[in-house]
């Protein structure tokens, strides 16, 4: 079971790049009593912060301790893009892809860190599938890939929670509207982080412990400035809209009563516990 102690603890003691070309800032999203607000955040002690996140702000002087407060994903994005088969090891023999295969995710899928995956009472095949996830800071319509650098406001952990059966099995769907997108299957958190070379870090999940999944960033098809000019040349991406950019190797079935974790170098350890519905 997760604790409130562990994920604190994996929040504080997340390594940064120290060769990393800008300062390294991470950003979180919090509810305190009835406030919700943003804020940097310094070791365990939140700097809470004025404005909106991808305009201009600046620090209201007011300072909260990370064990006092309920972290949650760390924006609200208008909308929730992803890409499939983005690594080699997940593909297996199938053909590459010669673009980014886009889909979408419903923004109600989205879950705080710490909370529950809850699976359906009809699902009977959830797998993980622990990403990196691009989180927009600029409007982006028609750019390039080096245009597209810019856009990027900083970048986070996500797991996108797929139902296989209902994704590809006998009665599958003809979209993936329930596969991905039900109730919790958009964990994301638990800080965003900008200034972060994300070209080449180190990815990794575990399932009650074990690592089950593990590749460098640098492994993926399509980096994130192809995705986002791919992207929005036909859909315009906007402020806190987050990318997810894919998974490694090869997925399993979680059940109730198991650990999840995503850790990604420079970010930090999104840990979910899965419960049943």
């Amino acid at each position: 079971m997760t604790t409130r102690r562990d994920l604190l603890r994996t929040i504080a003691v997340a390594p940064a790049l120290a060769a990393a070309a800008t300062p390294v800032t991470k950003y979180v999203r919090f509810r305190k009593g009835a406030a919700t607000a943003y804020g940097i955040l310094d070791g365990e002690t939140i700097r809470e912060i004025r404005g909106p996140l991808f305009g201009a702000h600046k620090e209201s002087g007011a300072q909260h301790k990370l064990a006092d407060v309920k972290l949650l994903y760390p924006c609200e994005p208008p909308k929730i893009l992803a890409v499939g088969l983005n690594y080699k090891t997940h593909i297996g023999d199938r053909k590459p892809p010669a673009s980014p295969e886009i889909f979408y995710k419903p923004i109600s899928c989205l879950l705080n860190p710490g909370d529950p995956i809850v699976i359906p009472k009809t699902a009977l095949n959830v797998h993980y599938e622990g990403e990196l996830v691009i989180v927009i800071g600029r409007r982006a319509r028609n750019v390039t890939p080096d245009q597209a650098r810019q856009v990027i406001f900083g970048v986070t952990c996500g797991i996108d929670v797929s139902e296989r059966d209902w994704q590809n099995g006998a009665q599958k769907d003809m979209q993936w509207w329930r596969a991905k997108g039900a109730d919790t299957f958009g964990p994301l958190g638990p800080v965003i982080v900008r200034g972060l070379d994300y070209g080449n870090l180190k990815l990794q999940t575990r399932l009650n412990g074990k690592v089950v999944q593990q590749a460098p960033t640098s492994d993926l098809l399509f980096a994130p400035p192809a995705i986002i000019s791919w992207i929005s040349q036909a859909v315009t991406l906007t402020p806190g809209d987050v990318i997810y950019t894919g998974t490694p190797g090869q997925t399993s079935k979680m059940k109730p009563g198991d650990v999840v974790e995503v850790e990604i170098e420079g970010i930090g350890v999104l840990r979910h516990p899965v419960a049943a519905a």
